[in-house]
């Protein structure tokens, strides 16, 4: 199943996300659910989220997988919605 992920992150943690990158690229790589994924963008194109399309067996793999990630365990998100979703163009 695909789910989007949403996040946002707190109010002045560019350095965290910044910190926390390498991290979280591994994650992605090591983990092999992640089909797409990019930053959010404020309008001065500073990091301010990500969006993150998992291919997981069900929600509690999607939920599982957004707890380990390292930008979630650096505290670096004010929320995060999970929501199923479906491909109709591309990929």
């Amino acid at each position: 199943m695909l789910v989007a992920l949403i996040a946002r992150d707190k109010a002045g943690a560019l350095e965290t996300r910044k910190a926390n990158r390498e991290a979280h690229l591994a994650y992605i790589e090591a983990t092999g659910v992640v089909d797409q994924a990019g930053p959010l963008l404020d309008e001065t194109d500073q990091m301010i989220g990500s969006l993150v399309i998992l291919n997981v067996a069900d929600m509690a793999a999607a939920s599982d997988w957004a707890d380990n990630d390292p930008y979630a365990k650096a505290g670096l998100f004010e929320s995060v919605d999970l929501i199923p979703w479906k491909r109709v163009i591309g990929g």
